[in-house]
């Protein structure tokens, strides 16, 4: 490629939207135009990285055995009635919706669960078909109600999303270890620094699920990891040992203290003198299942804070959120800050974290404004409540794997999403296959998702430094960039030619920058543009002598005659040594 050829337009400064090193770098080094919010038009040259990313993806999944294929983008509504996800994902405001000229009713897939079930439900009738993988790259589109961070997080985006199909757990557990195979030949390949995480499944399903997360600052997710490495989970879904609380001693009597407009856990620790483990903290959230709403309570150790996310799937809750001041009053009969387990009305609903389970002698709130109560005991002064995780593990505390090594968080970009759907979909699309002994079962299945677009952008959220991108060698959109300093120079356009030339002959993904401009505009865009390799054709160009330098090591730089560029190159790139010399 010729950049003379191609229409490039860098930037001098920031776009005004941009937030994020990714987001800046990318629109500043023109790999991205935006045509609207959330929508981005990719350059030529960004078009290249994405094709690379997207071709290792490929490698690596036919590998396992999968096979690429193309599935719709315009989905109708029955399909998406039949899993029960059209209004889930509506009230959600992620889909994107229409109706043709007929009224049928159709969205632009934000996911391909429903088609691809569909599509095997058609084809294949026998367990002698199974097992197998289908994937696509393809684009997807979600209604983000703030798309922000460039392509991090925009309304339409490339994919790449694989299903699994196998008659029985075993297999799927198979197909799923292979996939996670994959993922780490792929992420590595890319040239990232990333770790699988224990992740929540959400609005996809399913039980078993890992999260591939980019390590950056800017990551919108944050994770726990141990020290050791030996654990890694995302906040959502992770896991930590109980921090010890003091004992209690034996139950003692219950009392009740005037406690005059004191609510939060700070005030009470200090008015009692107690520690905040030794209390209850009870909080009221209002409950979104699929046919009907619910407040409840949530019982929590008052050290420590509440998952929402694990509290939804103890639940099988569609959504919660904390219930309004309003409604903590009429369910308490009290102001907001004195609510508790005692004195609550019988038809609600109480679940506390396993952290209060066997504790004696708590501090409560007991539903009358300026009280609370010392010295409760779960069983004896309020009903026993339902017991779940609903802890948020935190940095400091325990790994789950061993009690000597400690969790630390780090922010992480998710790049890769690998779930166990079971048989959610199969059993609610009917879709079905002939086991051995004649009886129709549900597909196994499993799902597998690698955002493109946003690896690309978690590739530069990694690795840029003030002056611009320094993209990683496998995914950048050429290895070696040859700049003719002096477009006007015949000797330097002669050298740049022929080395051009000689490596694209030798095999290596080479670009000449031809473009007729002032050295220092030139220099500027190599910095942002971030190409691995540069070779710069200058004065020394009629002595047969180029300037060898790398994009991560700028300063650094050595003089190599024309006739000994390939094998500089190679040698750079982890070619085998071998005789490549050319007559200049």
């Amino acid at each position: 490629m010729r950049l003379s050829l191609v229409p490039l337009q860098t930037l001098r400064e920031d776009p005004s939207d941009a937030e994020i090193p990714s987001h800046r770098l990318l629109a500043r080094a023109g790999y991205i135009q935006k045509l609207s919010s959330g929508i981005y038009m990719y350059s030529p040259l960004m078009w290249r990285t994405l094709r690379k990313i997207s071709q290792i993806v490929r490698e690596e999944l036919e590998r396992e055995g999968a096979h690429e294929m193309l599935l719709p983008i315009l989905q109708p509504r029955e399909i998406w009635d039949e899993s029960g996800r059209w209004s889930r994902y509506l009230a959600d405001g992620l889909l994107f919706h229409l109706e043709d000229g007929k009224g049928a009713q159709l969205c632009l897939g934000p996911t391909h669960e429903e088609v691809i079930t569909t599509y095997v439900n058609k084809v294949v009738t026998s367990y002698r078909q199974l097992p197998f993988n289908l994937f696509q790259v393809q684009e997807k589109f979600r209604d983000e109600i703030r798309p922000r961070f460039g392509l991090m997080r925009g309304r339409e985006f490339l994919m790449k999303d694989a299903y699994s199909f196998d008659a029985d757990l075993e297999g799927l557990n198979e197909s799923y270890a292979a996939m996670n195979r994959a993922y780490h030949r792929i992420f590595q390949r890319c040239g990232l620094d990333f770790v699988a995480v224990d992740a929540d499944a959400g609005a996809i399903g399913g039980s078993g699920s890992q999260e591939f997360m980019v390590v950056a600052d800017n990551g919108e997710d944050t994770i726990l990891i141990a020290e050791d490495g030996s654990y890694a989970a995302n906040v959502e879904k992770a896991d930590s040992l109980l921090p010890p609380a003091a004992d209690a001693g034996p139950p003692c009597p219950l009392r009740k203290e005037s406690t005059p407009s004191i609510r939060t856990v700070d005030e009470l620790c200090e008015f009692f003198a107690l520690p905040a483990a030794r209390m209850a903290k009870t909080l009221l959230y209002k409950v979104t299942f699929s046919d009907r709403d619910e407040t409840i309570a949530v019982m929590m150790r008052g050290d420590l804070e509440i998952n929402e996310i694990k509290l939804v799937n103890a639940l099988g809750a569609v959504a919660v959120s904390l219930a309004a001041e309003d409604e903590v009053r009429s369910v308490t009969n009290a102001e907001v800050g004195f609510a508790g387990p005692i004195g609550l009305p019988e038809e609600v609903r109480v679940l506390a974290d396993l952290s209060v389970r066997g504790m004696t002698n708590l501090l409560v709130g007991c539903c009358e404004t300026d009280f609370h109560c010392l010295d409760a005991n779960p069983g004896r002064d309020f009903p026993e409540p339902e017991y779940h995780d609903l802890r948020r593990a935190r940095a400091g505390e325990a790994s789950p794997t061993n009690p000597d090594v400690k969790l630390v968080e780090k922010r992480g970009i998710e790049v890769g999403h690998i779930f166990k759907l079971g048989t959610k979909y199969s059993e609610a699309m009917h879709a079905t296959f002939l086991d051995q002994d004649g009886k129709q079962k549900p597909f196994v299945m499993g799902c597998y998702g690698i955002g493109i677009s946003r690896t690309a952008a978690a590739a530069v959220e990694q690795n840029f430094d003030e002056a611009g991108i320094i993209w990683p060698q496998p995914i950048a959109p050429f290895e070696v960039v040859v700049t003719i300093l002096d477009g006007k120079k015949r000797e330097q356009v002669e050298a740049g030619g022929l080395v051009y030339d000689v490596l694209r002959s030798a095999g290596v993904d080479v670009c000449l920058d031809d473009r007729v401009m002032s050295p220092g505009v030139k220099f500027k865009d190599l910095d942002l543009l971030g190409f691995p390799i540069r070779i710069i054709v200058g004065r020394r160009a009629g002595e047969g002598i180029v300037e060898f330098s790398r994009r991560s090591s700028r300063e650094e730089k050595s003089e190599v005659a024309v006739g000994d560029v390939v094998e500089a190159v190679g040698r750079d790139l982890g070619w085998p040594r071998r005789s490549t010399k050319q007559k200049p």
